[in-house]
């Protein structure tokens, strides 16, 4: 009896004919049926990106990528391939602000997540009750300027032990170095409580506040080593009024901080994120 196992493929390359037919034709290979299919061409860039769901009778992951590669496969196409079954990896780094981190650990306990986390990082010990709540690893990992280096050393060699997909910063408040957020690139998620790019840096409520803003939201986007400036993954808002101090714009703005970067986190599981150049494709 044959076994059937459900599969996702992210593709980019050049624009070119013919990607699709190649594609389908690999699927039909291992005998497999296309799901859920999903693609974008962007003129400006002469990029192709596609993201196809498929079932196929072989249950082995390098069985397809073979196929798929053989088919398309080039210099220029960036292919990845998975089972669907074989959930991402995430590592979740916090400081002292909880709201994200508790809304995470929720939703993947009650699998809404489709993500697997083998453990949380902080520079502070305060979630650690929280966290082993939830039957999760804590590590406490300390950091300042004359640590900063070793620290982060720490940190790759516990994403290469625990083969970590992507790292979310769960409202962790530490700058990453230029080498860490280039390793990084495109694999670590970062919150923003602004609708970016406006009110960038320390203390965005407040400075809303201070311009008499009628929205408030929150960003998820990709880190990068420019401050703030990374490509954006998802984004929302909520609105406010004069009778909103800077306080109850902070607590109205944790709701949307929660819920943007759970989706963003949901979208990188699922491998709906596509980078091209400084922008994000989000299939949804």
């Amino acid at each position: 009896m044959s076994t059937s196992r459900h599969f996702v493929m992210v593709l980019r390359c050049p624009d070119r004919p013919g990607i699709v037919h190649g594609v389908t034709g690999a699927i039909l290979d291992v005998g497999g049926n296309i799901i859920e299919n999903a693609q974008f061409s962007d003129p400006g860039s002469n990029t192709f990106v596609m993201r196809t769901r498929f079932d196929a009778v072989t249950a082995d992951v390098s069985t397809v990528r073979e196929r798929l590669t053989a088919r398309i496969g080039g210099p220029d196409v960036e292919l990845r391939v998975r089972a669907e079954d074989d959930k991402a990896k995430a590592l979740i780094m916090v400081s002292k602000f909880d709201h994200c981190l508790l809304d995470l650990l929720y939703r993947h306990r009650t699998g809404e997540l489709d993500i697997q986390i083998p453990l949380v990082v902080s520079n502070h010990p305060d979630c650690a009750p929280l966290v082993e709540t939830y039957g999760i690893p804590y590590l406490h990992l300390p950091v300042t300027a004359d640590t900063k280096a070793e620290q982060e050393a720490t940190l790759l060699d516990l994403i290469a032990e625990h083969d970590i997909d992507f790292v979310v910063l769960a409202r962790y408040m530490q700058v990453l170095s230029t080498d860490l957020c280039n390793t990084l690139r495109g694999r670590a998620i970062n919150i923003h409580h602004s609708f970016l790019p406006g009110f960038k840096g320390a203390k965005p409520y407040h400075q809303a506040h201070a311009r008499g803003v009628k929205l408030i939201g929150a960003t998820a986007h990709y880190v990068t080593a420019d401050l703030d400036e990374g490509p954006i993954i998802e984004q929302d808002v909520v609105r406010v009024s004069h009778n909103n101090d800077a306080d109850a714009m902070v607590r109205l703005g944790r709701d949307v901080e929660r819920n943007v970067l759970s989706r963003a986190v949901q979208a990188q599981a699922q491998d709906r994120v596509v980078l091209i150049g400084d922008r994000t494709v989000v299939f949804a």
